[in-house]
């Protein structure tokens, strides 16, 4: 079985607005009530998958889910019609297009069985995103049905807040080796909540079966929460046996470095000195909510957003990286503007899966053609401006959902229309 890493990108759904619901995000705050272009949006993620694809990696695709969610409302005792509007904007969110927070995902060489393990993540601390949870397990269930290679699991119970993929790392001397998984839990933010509890990283590690001395516990800085790194994967990311991050990223950065030197062959650290970017510039920039990729040609590439060319300190210092001797071989940039200004980079746009591409429901995975199709949908059908006061418009809502539709007709899923 030939293990690969699959990056699943949730496509940009047809509701995306800016209602600036991310307590803690500092794009998603500071773009709150702006005019959002779902259209551009949902174009500018097909394109990075269509990079993706060029430097010959595999991908996957997730699907938007039902907007506005008419059971979350139902179980408030309304309609999108009766909500507030705070009410109906967090049920018309389009956050499922950050797939970095769908699930926590160990791969089958770390886990006690030999199967790739899933846990959905109950995104409990956010309302717009807590009810989520039910429609991404839907979707993981029909992708990775074969239960000879996977196994997934119901959320960690909402005492204990999970964020998912976006505060878990992993590093290994290549992705089909067994690997070193790393779990980085928020104690305090200063004004901003720390969303990823260290119970609900626990529990996961323990349900996917992963061996005590192959597993990480790490705090994130408070600093880093306080200044707008809501996720781990806003200042930190790894590839096979490199940790890129950012000075200020952890609370105690040693004893995780030493983990990774014992465990992973080859471990490279990788920082970037505060001195030389300041942790503002770094989430500014999104340097770091980059996707770090080995694609089939054996040159490591950092997939940044078009932001981090614009920040004057971040593109010196990977100009700086690329003309030495370090790991990370090439810079390539995407732009993905529609998604940054709501808070998500290339790497919250899509979830990493370590997988034989044959065992995964071949609906979600995509090649050239296929997301020629499916931009095709995204250009007739997802509209192409929503003010936030248009959320509980009748023709809006109509429009959203006949989308919806029309892109789940297309790739043959129309199960996920009526869930």
């Amino acid at each position: 079985m030939a293990l690969v890493e699959i990056n699943f990108d949730g496509i940009v759904g047809p509701s995306h607005n800016y209602a600036g619901l991310s307590f803690g995000n500092v794009a998603s705050m500071g773009h709150g009530g702006q005019v959002s272009q779902p259209r551009a949006a949902a174009l500018e993620g097909i394109d990075k998958m269509r990079s993706n694809l060029s430097l010959g990696l595999a991908q996957g695709i997730f699907l938007p889910h039902p907007r506005p969610n008419q059971r979350w409302l139902a179980r408030l005792g309304a309609t999108i019609e009766q909500a507030s509007p705070v009410i109906a904007a967090n049920a018309m969110s389009a956050s499922p297009m950050w797939a970095a927070n769908a699930a926590t995902v160990s791969p089958a060489p770390d886990t006690a069985d030999g199967k790739c393990h899933l846990t959905p993540a109950n995104l409990r601390t956010m309302p717009h995103r807590s009810h989520e949870w039910r429609h991404t397990l839907y979707q993981l269930q029909i992708a990775f049905a074969d239960a000879a290679h996977f196994h997934l699991h119901p959320p960690v119970p909402p005492a204990f807040g999970d964020e998912g993929a976006a505060n878990h790392m992993r590093l290994a001397a290549a992705h089909g080796e067994p690997g070193l998984e790393i779990f980085v839990f928020g104690v305090s933010g200063g004004a901003f909540p720390a969303r990823q509890h260290i119970e609900a990283s626990k529990a996961i590690a323990r349900l996917h079966g992963l061996p005590q001395d192959r597993t990480v516990f790490v705090q994130q800085s408070e600093e880093a929460i306080a200044a707008g790194a809501f996720h781990n994967d806003v200042v930190a990311v790894a590839n096979e046996r490199v940790l890129f991050a950012h000075e200020r990223a952890f609370a105690d950065k040693q004893p995780l470095i030493d983990a990774c030197a014992a465990q992973v062959p080859g471990f490279e650290y990788v920082e970037v000195a505060e001195a030389d970017v300041a942790l503002e510039d770094a989430v500014k920039s999104y340097l770091f909510n980059a996707q770090l990729v080995s694609p089939p040609d054996g040159e490591m590439t950092l997939i940044v957003p078009s932001e981090a060319r614009e920040t004057r300190s971040v593109w010196a210092w990977l100009e700086r990286h690329l003309k030495g001797n370090g790991p990370i071989r090439r810079v390539e940039v995407v732009d993905v503007r529609q998604s940054m200004a709501n808070g998500g980079g290339p790497a919250c746009l899509r979830l990493r899966v370590v997988a034989d591409p044959a065992t995964v429901d071949p609906r979600f995975l995509v090649d050239d053609a296929k997301l020629d199709a499916i931009a095709e949908v995204v250009r007739r059908y997802w509209p192409e401006e929503i003010a936030h006061d248009e959320l509980q418009q009748p023709a809006l809502i109509a429009d959203v959902t006949g989308a919806r539709e029309a892109l789940l007709q297309e790739v043959g899923l129309v199960e996920l229309i009526s869930p």
